[in-house]
């Protein structure tokens, strides 16, 4: 049971990360599925260049991490992609989100400073809660 717990909280934090980061991406839109689809409309390059922005901007990166943060955002931006076309059920989505969202957490630890790591996970913990006020609400 507590295994689930762990994993369904995992879940709604990467979830809650995906869509604050395609609704601040996209702003603000008509309706929640037109959000969605505009998400899915955007190309790997349009998100990881988002991505590496607010990262650069939250964690204040120098020179050598955003060239660094780049690629690896771009790189997990493609491998994203067609996880995001495909029709894949709910699901089996998450799953394999989660799981490519682990790998890229790994290699991101690898560039940040330790402080810098804290600020990320403390920013996604951050948008999760966001995200499951809204839900709530």
């Amino acid at each position: 049971m507590k295994n689930r717990t762990q994993y369904l909280s995992r879940l709604i934090t990467f979830l809650a990360l995906i869509i604050l980061i395609s609704l601040t991406t996209i702003g603000s839109a008509n309706g929640q599925s037109s959000m969605a689809q505009k998400f899915k409309d955007m190309t790997p390059q349009q998100r990881a260049g988002y991505q590496t922005g607010l990262m650069k901007t939250k964690l204040k990166l120098d020179t050598q991490q955003i060239v660094k943060v780049k690629a690896v955002n771009i790189k997990y931006a493609e491998k994203f992609q067609p996880i995001i076309k495909s029709d894949d059920n709910r699901f089996s989505k998450i799953s394999q989100f989660m799981s490519l969202q682990k790998q890229k957490d790994l290699e991101l630890k690898t560039i940040f400073t330790e402080v810098q790591f804290k600020q990320y996970k403390d920013f996604e913990n951050e948008m999760r809660k966001k995200m499951q006020d809204k839900m709530s609400n």
